[in-house]
């Protein structure tokens, strides 16, 4: 048996074997591959539900579902989408899988609880379907649950506030594992400034993992004491304040946005300068970015309040932290278009997703900018304008990062490679759609279409066509990117040991890596994105790209 083949025919723990091997395995790369699995159903399933509300918006009136569950849909959308696929994507699936690899290292430091975190995942989506089938059914209160309606409603509130309780525990212990690691695991030679941008993303995600989640995790448990016991804490009848909530969801929830965020821009931190054949520009600017926005992240929260009734100085100062929190993103886009900058672009499958992740993360962080300053935040609140602009961030960003790194890493996970014409057939198709879906929703939110409504005017009825016509093109992208991906295991390309002239730790070990990562003692160089060597080497080659 080779080492390239033990990844997947070596069991672990020893004693075992087949299906057993996987489900109780302490190997990071096999339970990289477990969240692949369960998250890409996920993302599918809410997928397919966002349709359906597109669907549903193309023209006035009902169209093939009434309100009721119109509301529930979106409901389970926002709550599929956020909590199970883009929070735990990038650091459960390509954490797990590149991070010890990446610092040197064999395994994380806690497998035995990484394990434990991929079944607290996926007891908390099992609850997350219970709530379907019990009771009243899937509540209607959107996936931020405010109060009081989420406290009133006869639906399984409860239930679903209980799985996105679990599914936070996962994520907590999941940061406190790549932390440990960090700080314990990677290799003695590697100093911090030695390390790979997508390994300090992860650590910069794994604070506020670590920090914000106990925050909303105390407030769904408040949530059920409300419904059950009505201990009156956000009743104002009883004395509570209904504020309260709401200010304690966003203290997690908007650092959760960076949780979902800093990874991708990790992600894209290692593919720009691969194929830019250029040293990362600004490298510690980058680091230092990531931490900054982790850190001022977390306090800008209540500019998603400014028309609860706050102070002036309460706008003032939440509205000007957030203008200072766009700075290190800004910071990272510069260093990433530097980096390209006379570097020798060659264009592949994940270059081509990156660089449509970065226009749509800046017109996302643009738009953000004005929802951060109170006057336009004021007019455009609660409106399609903030469906839009949450979207660019979340799925313009996290999401387009998420699909870059399944192409980039998908050589190295799996060992064979796929063929790039229809990925950048999907990835185009993918971006295009993208497009003619948000941005009618911008413009609606501007003329005053509010979210979250089943019905609207009559002169809003173009603008969510066309978005409807753009959410299929969108679908149709991304189908055919994930058939192209599936249809790989098929035709069976061998993949290189490095594909792609990569320069960090991943690229050196086989493609797939084995059970304990490295067969020799890992070299660690004294920059991770030196490209002095590979270049040569392509140059011996006759300059030969990776397209296969």
């Amino acid at each position: 048996m080779t080492a390239t083949q033990s990844f997947y025919h070596t069991p672990a723990p020893p004693h075992l074997t087949g299906m057993k091997a996987w489900l109780l395995t302490h190997d990071h790369k096999r339970l990289g591959l477990m969240y692949l699995g369960a998250i890409f159903f996920w993302f599918v399933l809410a997928m397919f539900l966002g349709l359906l509300l597109r669907t549903e918006l193309m023209s006035q009136g009902k169209t093939i579902m009434d309100a009721a569950t119109y509301n529930a849909t979106f409901t389970l959308h926002g709550v599929i989408m956020i909590f199970l696929f883009v929070i735990p994507g990038i650091p459960a699936i390509f954490g797990n899988f590149f991070l010890p690899i990446q610092l040197g290292t064999d395994d994380v430091f806690f497998p035995r609880l990484n394990l434990f975190s991929w079944y607290l995942f996926m007891f908390g989506g099992l609850f997350a379907i219970i709530s379907l089938f019990v009771g009243d059914g899937f509540p209607d209160t959107g996936w931020t649950f405010y109060v009081p309606f989420s406290v009133q409603n006869s639906a399984n509130v409860g239930l679903t506030v209980t799985a996105a309780f679990i599914l936070g525990m996962s994520s907590m212990l999941t940061g406190l594992n790549f932390v440990t690691t960090f700080h314990r695991m990677r290799d003695k030679s590697m100093g911090l400034m030695q390390i790979p941008l997508f390994a300090w993303s992860l650590y910069a995600t794994a604070w506020v993992q670590i920090l914000a989640t106990p925050v909303i995790s105390i407030t769904f448990v408040l949530i059920v004491l409300e419904r059950f016991f009505h201990i009156g804490l956000f009743d104002p009848d009883k004395g509570g304040d209904p504020l309260l909530y709401q200010h304690l969801f966003w203290m997690y929830s908007h650092p959760a946005v960076y949780v979902m965020i800093i990874p991708g821009m990790g992600v894209i931190s290692e593919i720009i300068p691969i194929f830019s054949r250029k040293s990362i520009f600004g490298y510690k600017a980058i680091v230092w970015s990531s931490m900054a926005i982790a850190i001022a992240g977390s306090l800008v929260w209540a500019h998603h309040m400014f028309t609860s009734g706050m102070s002036d100085v309460s706008v003032f100062v939440f509205s000007l932290l957030t203008y200072l929190v766009a700075i290190p993103s800004a910071v990272k886009v510069f260093s990433w278009v530097s980096t390209m900058y006379k570097g020798s672009i060659e264009m592949t499958p994940p270059l081509l997703l990156a660089l449509i992740f970065i226009f749509l993360f800046s017109i996302g962080g643009l738009t953000g900018l004005v929802l951060g300053a109170a006057g336009t935040n004021i007019h455009v609140h609660d409106t399609q304008f903030v469906v839009a602009h949450f979207h660019f961030v979340m799925f313009g960003g996290t999401g387009f990062a998420f699909f870059a790194a399944l192409h980039f890493w998908w050589p190295k996970m799996f060992g064979i490679m796929y063929r790039f014409k229809p990925a950048y057939i999907g990835a185009s198709l993918t971006g295009i759609g993208f497009m003619f879906h948000y941005v009618p929703m911008l413009i609606l939110g501007l003329e005053g279409m509010p979210r979250r409504y089943y019905d609207y005017l009559p002169q809003y009825e173009t603008g969510n066509f066309l978005a409807g016509f753009g959410g299929y093109l969108l679908i149709i992208g991304m189908v055919t990117m994930f058939v192209n991906l599936l249809l790989s295991f098929k035709q069976r390309m061998p993949a290189p040991v490095d594909p792609w002239g990569g320069t960090t730790l991943e690229w050196t070990v086989p493609s797939p890596p084995p059970v304990h990562n490295f067969l020799h003692k890992p070299q660690i160089a004294d920059f991770p994105y030196d490209f002095t060597g590979v270049t040569e080497q392509l140059l011996q080659r006759g300059g030969e790209g990776p397209l296969p």
